[in-house]
């Protein structure tokens, strides 16, 4: 997938039925997605030859249901949602995202302690 991609809302739902349950055919992502979303069946295939172009699926072609796979792990995907965020609505500000993020709802001692546990990592790299 180029930098220049960006996964819409309906994009990520697929991405996120792919990256937790794995390679998928398009009856099984129409189906995780159901309780979801309305997309019907066709309208996931339709989605999913999309992504095939787009490069953010790939493809198995060698059944009779295709089988397809997210072409970018999650953390990857999401570095660059988070990165193009960062320059559009803050400014490249990092720190002003933190902030937002902690303010915008709850956070949980796990959450928190994840959060101390990076900023402390990102301290000794400075070092």
């Amino acid at each position: 997938m180029s930098k220049d991609i960006t996964p819409t809302a309906t994009e990520l739902a697929i991405l996120g039925v792919l990256w937790n349950t794995g390679p998928a055919t398009v009856r099984e992502v129409h189906d995780a997605l159901s309780n979801q979303t309305t997309l019907g069946y066709t309208s996931a295939l339709k989605m999913l030859q999309v992504m095939h172009k787009k490069g953010l699926v790939k493809r198995d072609e060698s059944q009779r249901s295709h089988v397809y796979r997210a072409a970018r792990p999650a953390h990857a995907t999401q570095g660059g949602l988070v990165r193009d965020l960062i320059d559009k609505a803050f400014a490249g500000s990092a720190a002003e995202l933190v902030v937002r993020a902690l303010s915008a709802s709850p956070v949980s001692d796990d959450e928190l302690d994840r959060i101390r546990e990076l900023i402390d990592q990102k301290d000794r790299e400075r070092e």
